[in-house]
């Protein structure tokens, strides 16, 4: 009920992300049916029925992973502090958010079921011809066990990815990242000064200063202060250092000093650390991960060579599914570009920086640097579907072969899904951005420059990840056929 009440008290613009997400969900019910539907209509063809069961994994992995962008952007289910007082805790808010978005997902299976069952003519009494009509199953009765396992599919997957997404994390102790003091041997822990090497055994580097006063300053017939000694040897803390003299031709002299000799007056004092007192370092904000980018490239490299091994097929044809070597490299292509996504970002940040950067682009530079992380793998998603688009155009020539109705669904959906997400995480961003915006309008930074620096950021993304996909989707489409 509770998740029932935040989802119809939701402002305006939550109300269409979750609208998004029911007809993600329902197009991606749709094609489930359509699968189940061919299953039924050629039962002398598992092969294909499965093949084109395979193919709708690229729209539940859109749908779902929409969901869970628009999961992250919905501001009922943020904590708030208060909340846990009332019994709304990190982990009640959690199960919140998964449960809103499998209602959302649960309206858009049924719609789908309520279409397919118009088409099919189970509503109406006349089916719908066309090209679909193999896909429908009409006359044939339909698995309802089936059709509902189906249409679960989505709803399911999409609230525990929700889930697994937005669980509270416990603090975890970060180690120190600062680069390691080397203190003198056998020393235990870390030294804040750090002692070049051979300093501990140099001539001379533990002898004990002279006072200020000399020897002068202590009267005649005095002996020297010493210090309280055990029973039979030396002060604890002593040590003993040999200094051979270098006139004389005396016996070497052996002086007691102590380690930790009084300053002198005029000197100043510089604290000593102690072994057992390890320098906390400071909180700082981590640093933007890239070091996924080498992994992104290689499961790209892997995803183009896959394609390009199964890229002897025939010729397209119309509303057939490609081979599932074609389906294996373009799930490889898209998870290396996403993979590499934050990566990439990152380096157009410091790319926009370099050659002594003014204030606009410094801003946009740095808001790219830190926001790579977020904005990032949209960004890699939409570069695979836009790659993937490309490669479409190349293969399909005007006039010939299409797609067919069910694989221009399945495209739509995959890219509409993208572009959706990648739109909801800017407006992630934007919100998480916030009071920095509100910080530099009050430095008296003018609006004008604000949005010059969101021009330049859409620039330079689009200058590097728009030729990316262009080479991404010309290497795709080499070894395909025509």
């Amino acid at each position: 009920m509770l998740a029932l009440r935040l989802t119809r008290t939701a402002h305006l613009a939550v109300q269409l992300r979750r609208l998004l997400v029911a007809v993600a969900s329902a197009g991606t019910g749709f094609l489930l049916l359509c699968a189940l539907g061919h299953a039924m209509s050629h039962p002398d063809a598992p092969g294909a029925s499965a093949l084109r069961l395979a193919w709708c994994a690229a729209p539940l992995a859109a749908t779902v992973y929409l969901a869970v962008a628009v999961a992250r952007t919905d501001p009922g289910a943020r904590p708030r502090p208060g909340l846990s007082a009332i019994g709304l805790g990190p982990g009640r808010l959690m199960a919140v958010s998964a449960t809103a978005t499998a209602l959302a997902g649960a309206l858009g299976s049924a719609a789908a079921l309520l279409v397919f069952l118009h088409l099919r003519g189970d509503l109406t009494g006349r089916p719908v011809g066309g090209a679909v009509t193999d896909a429908l199953a009409v006359g044939l009765p339909l698995p309802f066990p089936a059709a509902v396992t189906l249409l679960a599919v989505v709803p399911v997957t999409a609230s525990a990815a929700v889930a697994l997404t937005l669980r509270p994390r416990e603090a975890r102790p970060r180690s120190a990242t600062g680069t390691r003091g080397y203190g003198r041997f056998g020393a235990y822990g870390r030294g804040a000064v750090r002692e070049t090497f051979g300093a501990y055994g140099r001539f001379g580097a533990r002898l004990a200063p002279a006072p200020a006063g000399g020897e002068a300053a202590r009267p005649a017939g005095m002996p020297a202060a010493q210090p309280d000694r055990p029973a039979g040897g030396r002060a604890a803390g002593e040590t003993v250092a040999a200094d051979v003299l270098p006139s004389g031709g005396g016996a070497p002299r052996t002086q007691v000093t102590d380690p930790h000799p009084p300053a002198a007056a005029d000197a100043t004092e510089v604290p000593r650390p102690t072994p057992d007192a390890v320098p906390v370092p400071p909180a700082t904000s981590r640093p933007q991960n890239t070091s996924v980018l080498p992994w992104g490239i290689a499961v790209l490299t892997a995803g183009l060579a896959v394609e390009s091994y199964a890229g002897n097929t025939a010729t397209p044809v119309p509303d057939t599914a490609p081979s599932a070597g074609v389906l294996i490299g373009w799930a490889l292509t898209a998870l290396g570009l996403a993979l590499a996504g934050p990566g990439l970002t990152h380096l157009c940040g410091r790319l926009l920086q370099a050659t002594r950067p003014g204030a606009l682009r410094l801003l946009a530079g740095r808001v790219l640097m830190e926001e790579s992380s977020r904005i990032g793998r949209p960004l890699g998603v939409v570069c695979a579907v836009a790659s993937a688009a490309c490669t479409a155009a190349m293969l399909y020539e005007p006039g010939g072969a299409a797609p067919g109705p069910l694989g221009t669904l399945g495209a739509l959906l995959v890219a509409g899904c993208a572009v959706a997400t990648l739109l909801t995480a800017a407006v992630e961003t934007k919100h998480t951005r916030a009071d920095t915006t509100q910080a530099l309008l009050r430095l008296g930074a003018p609006r004008a420059m604000l949005r010059g620096a969101a021009a330049v950021r859409a620039g330079s993304l689009l200058v590097l990840f728009g030729p990316l996909a262009l080479i991404v989707a010309a290497l795709t489409s080499l070894p395909l056929p025509r």
